[in-house]
């Protein structure tokens, strides 16, 4: 074939093989080798077909347990009432003319910033909207510099705030830095355990903010310790300098609270909230903080914009995604005991396997005594119908991540997935040990 002739599609109502073939050949060609392998490894050859709720439908007909897809779905998939709004939406106006005002996205400021505008007096007012959590941080970051005329920014070793450019400056890991280290100046990483960090740098040099994740997800969900965030919060604005929590995987209800900074009593001027803002249906960011931090947008509202930041579909889906957290706020406390409870067992059980648990809410990291064994086990789940997170910077470590609209019998079904493929690869190492 010609390679400028673009290949056929395969057919609406082709057979699960075919179709399933014809994406990995697509994804090989067109995108990455790495990413089809990686694909077939968590489908066992086959793709994702449909969703609903907390099940994956695969193009062989199986169906998967979705406590994956990297926090994004904490209402599950295709919510009904998320749907609903983005479709009437759809039917309206799905895009903006950018010119215009759209009372969509007035609406989503109103009430992103009034779910969280309860705290501090109400100081969180003002919110700028983007499509992912990067973009949140690269908003942050830019408008803290800009606020204060200073460039140096404290993050946290083992920190992750996204992969562009900017927001890759804060991310600690050497794997997303190398080769780039030139261009990601002006950041100064902390040790999360070290209360005196902010201060000795604040006394070394101009800060314009400190970031932080409450809850480190990518790192292995490491909950940050609160009394060391506290006496960072204080420094920082004795500093001058403004405070930032990243909460795009551990807010909105995902560790418990609306906010996991402003629950805790932390003085921030911004919270960054993204992943499932958007209901899992609509691709939504948010940094919602105070006047004093968006004071270069209220001098200049074109400082920092994005033709797609705010579009309606997924302004449609803000307030209706933040009122359906909050009535299955109840059913996320008994999901993280259930959680808990079973997480503790299968440490107790499998000793030799399972190195540590740790967790808040739905958002739960298992460690495993070796990133190969970590592999094994991501790979006997699949087997067993359970989608799991990696985490690309502790490779010995898989998250787990319920969404709010699970049940007990969703959870017992994770916890025997998990059980069987820890007695399976048990099994399998004590067979390569007697060899």
């Amino acid at each position: 074939m010609d390679r400028h002739v673009l290949e056929p599609p395969a057919p609406p109502r082709a057979t699960a093989p075919d179709i399933a073939r014809v994406t990995f050949r697509r994804i090989q060609r067109h995108m990455s080798p790495g990413l089809a392998l990686s694909g077939k490894f968590a489908g066992q050859g086959a793709v994702e077909a449909d969703a609903s709720g907390c099940e994956v439908r695969l193009s062989d007909g199986r169906s998967v347990l979705d406590f994956g897809s990297y926090a994004v779905t904490l209402l599950g998939h295709r919510h009904p009432a998320v749907v609903a709004a983005v479709r009437e939406q759809l039917d309206v106006m799905p895009t903006s003319t950018r010119s215009l005002a759209n009372p969509v996205a007035a609406l989503a400021a109103e009430r992103v910033t009034g779910y969280l505008g309860g705290h501090l007096g109400g100081a969180l007012s003002r919110v700028h909207f983007g499509l992912n959590g990067a973009d949140a941080v690269e908003a942050a970051v830019k408008l803290a510099r800009l606020a204060t005329g200073r460039r140096v920014v404290v993050a946290v070793e083992g920190g992750y705030h996204g992969k562009s450019l900017g927001a890759l400056g804060l991310t600690h890991h050497d794997r997303f830095r190398e080769g780039l280290e030139d261009l990601l100046g002006s950041v100064t990483h902390v040790a999360p355990d070290d209360p005196a960090a902010v201060a000795r740098v604040a006394a070394e040099t101009d800060v314009a903010a400190v970031v932080f994740e409450p809850v480190q997800g990518e790192n292995g969900v490491r909950p940050l310790d609160l009394d060391v965030l506290r006496r960072w919060s204080a420094d920082a604005r004795r500093a001058g300098a403004f405070v930032v929590s990243d909460e795009i995987q551990c807010g909105l209800r995902r560790c418990g609270d609306p906010s996991v900074a402003l629950a805790a009593g932390l003085e921030v001027d911004a919270v960054l909230l993204g992943k499932p803002l958007g209901g899992g249906v609509a691709p939504i960011s948010a940094l919602v903080c105070s006047d004093a931090l968006y004071e270069p947008l209220l001098k200049d509202p074109f400082r920092h914009t994005a033709t797609f930041g705010g579009h309606p579909l997924g302004m449609a889906a803000v307030p209706v995604a933040l009122a359906e957290v909050e009535a299955a706020a109840g059913n996320g406390a008994e999901l993280a005991r259930l959680m808990a409870e079973g997480l503790r067992t299968l440490r107790a059980d499998h000793p030799g396997l399972v190195a540590d648990i740790r967790g808040r809410g739905l958002l739960w990291g298992v460690d495993f005594t070796s990133p190969e064994l970590a592999g094994e086990i991501q790979m006997g789940l699949a087997q067993r119908g359970l989608l799991v997170s990696p985490c690309l910077s502790r490779p010995e470590t898989l998250r787990l991540l319920p969404p709010l609209v699970a049940g007990p019998p969703e959870v017992d079904r994770a916890m025997a997935a998990l059980d069987g493929a820890l007695e399976a690869a048990a099994a399998a190492w004590g067979d390569r040990r007697e060899r």
